[in-house]
């Protein structure tokens, strides 16, 4: 059986400016393209930006992306595509529809990647596309301009937020009727699809993973330590700087956890206010941004830590716990969409009673006073590997082909 042709699309992609974006769907399909069962190209879109220079901000990051690259043997591109700041939201589907349907076109009617074009076997058979909202709204509208189906992946917030706003809300329920599948991360953001409409049928929950290879407890835990400077029973925070994710409250839950320090890794617009919360709470002793690092490091510092805390407001299947509990060390998880399905047993940590400083305090302290051994935090991880998500999206995938031949054959 050939392998499945894949177009995957998302703006929530990695790139040489952004290394760390995105990067669990990276991580997802690299396991799928590993299978041997599938290969896939990715268009993973930019904002337009007319400069570079820090003044800028974070806007002028998009300036220094690449057109192409390559990453973990997968060829992606990442095309411009116009972009209104605050302003543009409804019209954010229409843009990126509207840029992408020439690099799309192109890209067809080269035919399969090879030297020697074949014009009698399609480039792409599905379009894979990451996010409902704008990318999911304009990959729908981009299969049914090239006849090719769609499988959407929803993620998160593009549930548990965008779907608040009206206009956003409708284009979504159009996107889900015209695609071929969706894929939810959790079951959690499988109910809120089926409450705004998608058939239950339709809807198919394959979670994320956890790369099991990565991320395991390191050779040796007391030299890790050393290394990053643990002395004190250590907490670890890793995510985007950004509001959602709740490090201020993990920052100001420091003032009642006396006797312990805190790492957080990631960078952010949240930067300087968090760094001022820090000097205001007086916890600076205690508490370090170490900013961002490589996935490849994420494992000595999940490693070293004694456990790990996760405050967002709102996630779909928060990829940092399984990461964490594949290191050997439990969490402790805010009582969100997605985290009770991930934090089941003690051995995998605890799920605070309420997202709060008090209640992230009071389960760090729940936490510590029942320990799980780190082995059996190391053994709840294991089974969560890619693997059952790689066979489930292949089932899917396949269905998929298989059902838009059959209505084209009875078409014909």
């Amino acid at each position: 059986m050939p392998p499945i042709r894949l177009l995957t699309f998302s703006t929530l992609f990695p790139n040489n400016a952004r290394p760390n974006h995105g990067v669990f769907v990276e991580n997802r399909l690299r396991h799928l393209v590993a299978s041997g069962e599938a290969t896939s190209e990715v268009v993973a879109p930019v904002p337009w930006f007319p400069s570079s220079h820090p003044w800028f901000g974070d806007w002028a990051v998009n300036a220094r992306v690449v057109r192409r690259e390559i990453r973990h043997g997968l060829t992606i591109r990442h095309p411009r595509f116009p972009v209104i700041p605050r302003f543009g939201m409804s019209l954010a589907p229409a843009l990126l529809y509207r840029a992408m349907v020439p690099v799309v076109g192109r890209l067809i009617a080269e035919g399969p990647g090879s030297d020697v074009p074949r014009f009698d076997v399609p480039r792409f058979e599905v379009i894979d596309a990451h996010y409902l909202y704008p990318d999911g709204v304009a990959a729908v509208r981009l299969g049914q301009r090239f006849g090719l189906p769609v499988v959407l992946t929803a993620r998160g917030t593009d549930v548990s937020l965008i779907l608040r706003f009206a206009r956003p809300r409708k284009l979504i329920q159009q996107a889900i009727e015209g695609a071929a599948a969706v894929i939810a991360v959790s079951a959690a953001l499988k109910e809120a699809l089926v409450e705004i409409g998608a058939p239950a049928s339709k809807v198919t929950v394959l979670r994320n993973g956890v790369d099991t290879a990565l991320f395991c407890p390191p050779a040796d835990r007391a030299a890790a330590r050393a290394t990053l400077g643990f002395t004190r029973p250590t907490l670890i925070s890793v995510g985007l700087l950004i509001e959602r994710k709740g490090h201020h409250r993990t920052i100001e839950a420091m003032t009642k956890l006396p006797d312990f320090d805190l790492v957080i890794v990631g960078e952010g617009p949240e930067k300087d206010r968090l760094n001022a919360l820090i000097a205001r709470l007086g916890v600076g002793e205690r508490v370090r941004l170490l900013g961002a690092h490589p996935h490849a490091e994420l494992p000595m510092l999940y490693g070293a830590a004694d456990a790990s805390v996760l405050s967002s407001s709102r996630e779909g299947w928060a990829n940092v716990l399984l990461e964490s509990m594949a290191c050997g060390t439990p969490v402790v998880a805010s009582p969100i969409w997605g985290n009770p399905e991930v934090v089941r047993t003690p051995a995998s940590g605890v799920i605070t009673r309420e997202n709060s400083a008090d209640g992230i305090a009071e389960g760090v302290r729940r936490l510590f006073a029942a320990m799980p051994m780190r082995e059996a935090t190391r053994a709840y991880a294991e089974p969560f590997s890619w693997d059952e998500t790689t066979a489930g999206q292949l089932a899917l995938f396949r269905r998929v082909i298989a059902q838009g031949a059959t209505a084209k054959g009875a078409t014909d």
